[in-house]
Order: C-alpha cells, then structure tokens, then sequence
C-alpha cells in the first residue's frame, strides 16, 4: 500500500490503485480525468479535499458506485486515518483492492452497512 497517495476526492483508495504509476491523481492539475469527473469538479467548487468532507448524502458522479461512496461514507463516520488503517490491515491479510480488472473483494456489495463492516472486519 502506498498510504501516502491516500483516498480521491471520491473516496476511491489511490493508494491501493494498481494504476497509480500513470494516474497523477484528482489533486493534480494533470488529473486524466478532470474533464469529465463530477465529483472532482464538485470538490474543488466547494473548497474541500474529499466528498468525505461534504455535509450532503451525495450519490453523483463515481459515488453511484458502492466501492467510493462506502470508503466515503466510512470517512465520514470515523476519519480518514481509520479508513487508511483498515485498508492497509486488510491488505496484509489478503483483501484485494484490485483483483482482475478493476474489480476486487470491496466490489462485491450492494448494502452500504455490510461494505462498512468489511472494510472494518476486513471478513
């Protein structure tokens, strides 16, 4: 884990991307994809670093997907710290950000609470 990349403005885990050797990230101004992306857009109008941050339930942009808005709604409730340690816990016994693709062990959820406790229990 590469803890010092952190989470995107999304709640995505940079620092378990396996693509963050050529993705410059969404704080760059060299972000791959700041043209299309909502929730950087929304981030930056709103001058906060993270939709973590934000005081609304949101659901655009990559938060429809349960993976970012389950890493955000974590940081939410117990820190960004706490999530980057439960992260790196879960990666040293096995849980897999990215298994073939872009899918891994936290895309297998469609109940927020359930994501949470996984992350949490890392089972």
């Amino acid at each position: 884990m590469k803890r010092e990349l952190g989470i995107a403005r999304c709640g995505l885990a940079c620092c378990l991307c396996h693509e963050n050797s050529t993705c410059n990230g969404c704080y760059s101004d060299e972000c791959m994809d700041s043209e299309w992306c909502e929730n950087r857009k929304c981030s930056m109008e709103k001058d906060i670093s993270n939709c973590f941050l934000c005081e609304s339930d949101c659901h655009k942009g990559l938060l429809s997907k349960m993976k970012p808005y389950g890493f955000t709604v974590f940081a939410k409730r117990y820190g960004l710290e706490a999530l980057l340690d439960c992260l790196e816990r879960n990666e040293k016994n096995g849980v897999i950000y990215h298994r073939e693709g872009l899918i891994g062990d936290y895309d297998n959820f469609d109940d927020v609470e359930k994501l949470i406790a996984f992350i949490k229990n890392g089972v």
